[in-house]
């Protein structure tokens, strides 16, 4: 008689997960989103309690438009980094440096062109006015933008196991810079504890991180992976087509706080939306952490690439399932830790917005698999379509449902355009299966 075996248990699985360097590097990256949620969870229980909720508001309100600018440029190039660092060979420094370079400059121009009109974008924008404030603003963003490609850079590398700690520290030190400011400067605006406490220990972190990407990193990485980069042109096509699809698509994350911040023009009501806006889309970024992952491990291994899909739908339904399911039935419980007024106001966006993470999961994989193959044109189209149809239904619904009109769009958006792209994300896992 065959002795029988006994069935994996979950240490297994997960040891037997951390050997593969598709689920380490997701994994880190969906540890760092969880370290970012609790942090960021603390971060704004302490903001509501020792701030005044008109000076959390503005606060927000002024994080919300540095975040605009630099993460719309930092972000819409990190497909393109996260495709092309794994294959750069000699000239990785060179091409981490460019993106650096070019993203800084795009954001900053975009935000310069932002203070230029100003007065169009309503008072809540009225703390940016004037030289100094204007160049403090300007800085941040290309502070902010830089920090925001390190992660995208780390995980290009196969180090993304660095991107939770730098988050940990980052955000342990946000909380205490806020709770030291609150006393010294508790008003809200640019010159205020909440935005200096954010974008003070952002600049702090720089430089380390930097100098490990540089000196450490990147010349481990041209060791063991050199060759020849890729073409000029080749990278080009690339970004041709998926820059102007990303930058749309980020317009539905960081414009849409931006709009709703002038159309509300209420600190207080503003501040219950930022924070509700920004932990439904955090629970989005663990799908998006694995399809970075998939997009990595795509170009290393172009070959695998099927499998790779299957087995990154398959974990990722069964991380996020589970999660939406709280946050969409534990909605008042979790937005009442900072205040009955906000759990009143925005538990029902915060249940759509969890919901619409459902069709959203199939999105972000079918966008690693383009990006991935260098179909440049059908990311463009799936990318665009997307921020399209739902700052369209914002535009539409925001007017007769409020901030919840925000979370109704979302999900509606995602789930059309996830239907339109199952059949090919289909064809794709189904190779060699």
């Amino acid at each position: 008689m065959p002795t029988p075996v006994a069935a994996p248990t979950l240490a297994d699985r997960l040891r037997r997960d951390l050997r593969n360097p598709l689920f380490l590097q997701a994994y880190a990256l969906m540890a760092n989103t969880g370290i970012t949620a609790v942090l960021g969870l603390g971060y704004w229980f302490l903001a509501t309690k020792l701030y005044t909720p008109a000076a959390f508001g503005e606060g927000q309100t002024m994080i919300s438009a540095m975040r605009l600018f630099s993460s719309l440029t930092g972000l819409a190039l990190a497909g393109a980094m996260a495709r092309f660092i794994p294959v750069a060979g000699r000239r990785t420094a060179e091409f981490v440096l460019r993106g650096y370079a070019v993203a800084g400059a795009t954001g900053v121009v975009a935000a310069l062109a932002f203070l230029l009109t100003l007065p169009l974008w309503g008072p809540a924008y009225a703390d940016l006015g004037g030289f100094g404030p204007g160049l403090f603003f300007l800085a941040s963003v290309l502070v902010w933008t830089i920090f925001t490609l390190q992660d995208v850079t780390l995980a290009g590398l196969r180090k993304a196991v660095w991107v939770p700690a730098n988050s940990l520290a980052f955000g342990l030190v946000k909380m205490v810079m806020l709770a030291a400011l609150a006393f010294a400067l508790p008003h809200g605006g640019l010159s205020g504890g909440i935005f200096l406490s954010w974008i003070i220990p952002t600049a702090m972190a720089l430089i380390p991180i930097n100098w490990f990407i540089f000196k450490v990193f990147i010349p481990r990485h041209v060791t063991e992976n050199g060759g020849d980069p890729p073409r000029l042109r080749q990278v080009g096509r690339f970004l041709a087509g998926d820059f102007p699809g990303a930058l749309s698509l980020l317009l539905t994350l960081y414009l849409v706080p931006v709009l709703v911040a002038a159309w509300l023009n209420d600190a207080t009501v503003f501040g219950y939306f930022s924070v509700t806006h920004t932990l439904g889309c955090m629970i989005g970024l663990l799908a998006a952490n694995m399809a970075v992952s998939l997009t990595v491990e795509g170009a290393f291994n172009a070959s695998e690439l099927a499998r790779s899909v299957r087995n990154a739908l398959r974990r990722i339904v069964l991380i996020i399932v589970p999660i939406v399911a709280i946050a969409a039935l534990g909605a008042p419980l979790i937005l009442s830790v900072f205040s009955s007024e906000m759990a009143d106001a925005a538990s029902p966006l915060l249940r759509l917005m969890a919901l619409s993470v459902l069709p959203g999961m199939l999105i972000e994989i079918h966008l690693s698999t383009l990006r991935a193959m260098s179909q440049a044109r059908r990311l463009a189209i799936v990318q665009i379509g997307l921020a399209v149809l739902t700052l369209g239904l914002i535009a539409v619904l925001f007017p007769v449902a409020g901030i919840t009109g925000v979370g109704y769009a979302v999900l509606a958006a995602n789930a059309i355009i996830a239907l339109t792209v199952v059949p090919h994300l289909r064809r794709v896992a189904a190779v060699s299966s």
